[in-house]
């Protein structure tokens, strides 16, 4: 990856575009089957840069409870975008709510000076849920109640990988019927930075100022566009980090931890003490985070088999936490 940044084609794509980062647009939107892609130096200003091009100031926008435009982009959907979050309750399953749900928040159109839902935003897979995901058919139903209801829709597909490679089914199809969807290349894929926000060309065509007025316009950008380029082709490694994933919680299990199954990549542990368990982790040489009520530990491309065995071998000096 190091070497096609330091051999990458670049030009200025302030003005006139960067033909690495071109390419990379180029092939994330053909990944997604959408008409043109724009790449941010952030996922969270690419979900930014899609709430703001879909909110009139005012407006309600509905997304799962704990998705990551809610709770983990410090109120831009709000402060830069002018929406009104409206949390939707996983009814469906961890981090899915049902169809349902959202034609009950979107309500009906009332008097003018009443409050406008223009917007749902999904989350594949949802972080705050322990990467869990959501399948074709409940994306595609969740597409279809949105349309009925009048409602635009952005996908928050930083780990779509994850869901894709989890359920053995192409990208495009967890994205298919949304208006805009983002999608991050360092969550699992190994760049060191950059996301991508996509849709139609003329979504594109306003995302590129949007972009500039966030202050995420870069000149030479391919440099960071060819580590975009590297992560892609390593999406089919995902499957690994899944599996050991799976290998983490059921050992953990086995020494007594109460520990919820991963879809994917993330591993939760519930507890009521996180932080004396984190500090008991550490204390044994593991580093976790506390995450919501409990713990998360989170595979990637760089943990292996025998360092999952470590971990295991290590937490069974921890006292196993109470739920």
């Amino acid at each position: 990856m190091r070497e096609a940044m330091a051999s990458a084609d670049v030009g200025d794509d302030v003005l006139d575009g960067d033909p690495t980062l071109a390419a990379l647009q180029d092939r994330v939107a053909d990944i997604l089957g959408v008409e043109a892609a724009l790449w941010t130096p952030t996922g969270c200003m690419a979900n930014t840069i899609a709430l703001m091009h879909h909110l009139t100031r005012g407006d309600r926008f509905l997304a799962p409870v704990g998705a990551h435009v809610l709770e983990a982009e410090l109120g831009t959907a709000a402060w830069l975008a002018g929406g009104l979050p409206a949390p939707l309750t996983h009814d469906a399953g961890p981090g899915r709510p049902t169809p349902a749900a959202v034609l009950a928040a979107a309500g009906t159109a009332g008097p003018y000076f009443g409050l406008r839902t223009s917007l749902l935003c999904l989350e594949n897979t949802h972080n705050g849920a322990g990467g869990a995901v959501t399948p074709v058919d409940e994306h595609r139903a969740l597409v279809a109640a949105a349309r009925d209801a009048g409602l635009a829709i952005h996908l928050d597909g930083a780990r779509i990988w994850h869901a894709a490679s989890a359920l053995g089914v192409p990208v495009a199809s967890l994205a298919a019927g949304v208006d805009t969807v983002s999608v991050c290349l360092s969550k699992g894929l190994g760049a060191p930075m950059g996301s991508v926000v996509a849709g139609s060309a003329a979504f594109v065509e306003g995302a590129w100022r949007l972009r500039k007025m966030l202050g995420g316009g870069v000149r030479q950008g391919g440099v960071v566009g060819a580590a975009g380029l590297v992560a892609l082709d390593q999406a089919g490694d995902l499957a690994g980090d899944h599996a050991r994933a799976a290998r983490l919680a059921s050992g953990l299990q086995e020494l007594g931890w109460p520990v919820i199954a991963p879809d994917t990549n993330i591993v939760l542990v519930p507890t009521s003490a996180p932080a004396p368990l984190v500090a008991s982790l550490l204390e044994a040489d593991v580093r976790a985070v506390p995450f919501g009520p409990g713990v998360r530990f989170v595979t990637h491309r760089d943990i292996d088999d025998d360092m999952i065995a470590t971990v295991l071998d290590r937490a069974a000096t921890v006292p196993a936490p109470a739920p």
